[in-house]
């Protein structure tokens, strides 16, 4: 046998890294399914705010055909009213403390001690007072909205 001959050996040689363009496919699947996610949530958004502020159209229209703060108190206990029956049926049916406790939020008594009284008998006085009336429409504006958009008591 020969002598072994010095063979010309390289060192190993390591493929390129693979290029980060294009992904895989499996990215391409996560990419898709987070914008379906975000276009889905975007939507669900959108849709919501054009609820609500249709609610609030229907609030201040009624109130805003009224033609004096008797009548604009008539119009916040009727819609008061329809929202309360449209969230728990019968509630609409209630009467004087009973109906002012069915409207008050948790942990507060506005309608119950403060200016939500002026729904038991405002819509039946010959006079009342304005201010008093504004008040009332921005608090009964706000439990509308609660009432019908479907927040829990």
């Amino acid at each position: 046998m020969s002598a072994p001959t010095a063979l010309p050996l390289r060192d190993v040689q390591l493929p390129p890294s693979p290029a980060w363009w294009p992904p895989a496919p499996g990215w391409w699947l996560v990419l898709g399914a987070v914008l379906l996610v975000a276009a889905l949530l975007w939507g669900w958004q959108a849709r919501r705010r054009r609820r609500r502020q249709g609610w609030i159209q229907l609030f201040d229209d009624a109130v805003a055909q009224a033609a004096t703060p008797v009548e604009e108190v008539a119009a916040v206990a009727a819609l008061l009213r329809r929202a309360a029956r449209v969230r728990q049926p019968g509630a609409e049916l209630l009467q004087g403390q009973a109906w002012l406790e069915f409207l008050d939020e948790p942990g507060s008594r506005a309608f119950s001690d403060g200016d939500g009284q002026l729904l038991l008998d405002g819509g039946y006085r010959p006079q009342v007072d304005a201010e008093a009336v504004r008040r009332l429409r921005v608090l009964a504006r706000a439990r509308f909205l609660g009432l019908v958009s479907g927040r829990r008591r």
